[in-house]
């Protein structure tokens, strides 16, 4: 088990202290992290906490998963690994952002292949 933990279903008001708080009763807190939403720069109703030990992580989420938080009952679970998302996004292709010759700019040059 990560020691990394997810926490979902967030208030928009939660508070770093907050969750030191809750998750602090099941051993020592390394991280955490609230992201902001990059365009309203509000938290994005998530954050990660680290813990010191899987064992520690472990106790987290069972005292503190469905626990009610800023009046919502939040979601505590192991945190899966940044997916690759590869190039621009949206999709295969990098995200359709190439021409229809599979890449190259949009004079329909191709890009160089670097070995």
């Amino acid at each position: 088990m990560n020691s990394k933990l997810f926490v979902g279903n967030l208030s928009y008001s939660t508070t770093e202290e907050e969750l030191r708080e809750l998750f602090g009763q099941a051993g020592t807190i390394k991280a955490i992290t609230i992201p902001m939403d990059r365009t309203t720069d509000r938290p994005r109703g998530f954050a990660f906490v680290e813990m010191e030990s899987p064992a520690e992580a472990q106790k987290a989420i069972t005292l503190c998963n469905g626990q009610m938080l800023g009046g919502r009952q939040i979601n505590v679970n192991e945190a899966r690994p940044p997916e690759n998302r590869g190039g621009f996004g949206g999709g295969p292709g990098g995200g359709g952002r190439e021409n229809s010759h599979g890449g190259g700019d949009r004079r329909g040059n191709r890009p160089q292949r670097r070995f």
